[in-house]
């Protein structure tokens, strides 16, 4: 990516968040854990215990505490919706194009270009992904309207994943594994699949919605190790339980809410909960909105080996065996490029119930209903 600019950045729009809904909804419980007592005696070990039953059972929490004040995180959605703002002709350049055959998720996806579930609908999402600041990716697509923002999204990706290298220090102390084993394995300067989302859900017309079950993104796990979702008001985004029930995933005052994502299950042989969701077309009174979100994805690095790791804890539920690491490994890029082609290299986002994704030993239901 060009290096920064220094010129003062162009006057935008500010985001206006929208206020929650009124409807009576089925929310889930979700684990809030406190990171601003990470620093203090024994926190990092308190705060693993408050999280093992979420990350075991459910794989979604949310965590608050983080250190980004409101007025950054809201300029975040500022940029990003300044940015969904631009004409198609240049948000849409095909030079800043994600590269589905090639399984690279790095650039723009626009909206409206694929089928859902065979019928006539069209895919109602658009995302920007922006890679990691780091020089192997300085030949990655960068709009050249975000030059000016270039400092702010980078300290914001940064720091997004400072805060998920805390919360993999608590699954590491889950695992009684060395404090730095998970965090070792998202290193902010190694090359991995690692980015920060913007991403704009756009409201469709009832009888649309109604023809595709209302779905606005299908049942999925995701693809990587941890997701970070900056809390979002516009209700939606519901997981299935361990029952079996799909349920609203609530908002969470000035948090981020947290999914574990596949290869943290791979790595602890299921221990970490993987969990299904969706997103669904929001009640009445939001459903008029279009659901600007903010994310940070990560991935694990490049390089790094992907096979159940030798954990005490695994080993005592039987989980993984002494010859855990003598598994054959998957590489961290070969793992999610392929996963990213199964997914989004096709002209419909059919429904997937039942059918799996395998690279050599890994193997994951790819979708549920």
């Amino acid at each position: 990516m060009p290096s920064a600019t220094l010129r003062q950045p162009p006057s935008i729009p500010k985001w206006g968040r929208p206020k929650q809904t009124t409807k009576k909804l089925d929310w889930a419980e979700i684990k809030v854990i406190d990171l601003s007592t990470y620093d203090e005696p024994n926190g990092k070990q308190k705060l693993a215990e408050e999280l093992r039953d979420a990350v075991h059972h459910t794989g979604f929490f949310s965590v608050t505490g983080t250190g980004l004040t409101q007025e950054e995180i809201e300029r975040q959605y500022d940029i990003g919706q300044a940015y969904f703002d631009l004409p198609l002709e240049e948000k849409g350049d095909p030079k800043y194009r994600c590269d589905f055959a090639k399984g690279n998720y790095f650039g723009y996806r626009a909206a409206n270009e694929k089928k859902i579930m065979g019928t006539a609908v069209l895919d109602n999402v658009e995302s920007l992904n922006i890679p990691k600041f780091i020089p192997s990716n300085s030949h990655e697509p960068f709009p050249h309207f975000l030059h000016p923002f270039r400092p702010e999204i980078e300290s914001f990706s940064r720091r997004s994943l400072d805060i998920a290298s805390k919360i993999f220090t608590l699954f590491s102390l889950i695992l009684e594994l060395p404090e730095t084993y998970f965090s070792d394995q998202h290193r902010y300067d190694d090359a991995s699949e690692d980015h920060l989302r913007y991403m704009m859900y756009h409201p469709r017309p009832a009888a649309d919605d109604a023809k595709v079950q209302n779905t606005w993104s299908r049942a999925h796990t995701d693809f990587g190790s941890l997701t970070l979702l900056w809390s979002q008001d516009v209700a939606g985004l519901q997981l299935k339980t361990p029952a079996g029930e799909w349920k609203y995933v609530p908002p969470v005052p000035n948090g981020i809410i947290c999914n574990v994502g596949d290869t943290l299950s791979f790595w602890s042989a299921g221990y970490f909960k993987s969990t299904i969701h969706r997103v669904i077309r929001p009640p009445e009174d939001q459903a008029h909105i279009h659901r600007l979100g903010l994310f940070y994805f990560v991935r694990p690095g490049n390089e790094v080996d992907i096979k159940p790791v030798a954990s005490p804890l695994l080993r005592r539920l039987g989980l993984v065996g002494e010859d855990a690491e003598e598994r054959e490994p998957v590489r961290g890029l070969e793992y999610v490029r392929e996963r990213v082609k199964d997914y989004h290299d096709h002209g419909d986002y059919a429904d997937k119930k039942g059918k799996k994704f395998k690279v050599r030993n890994l193997e994951i239901e790819d979708e549920a209903s």
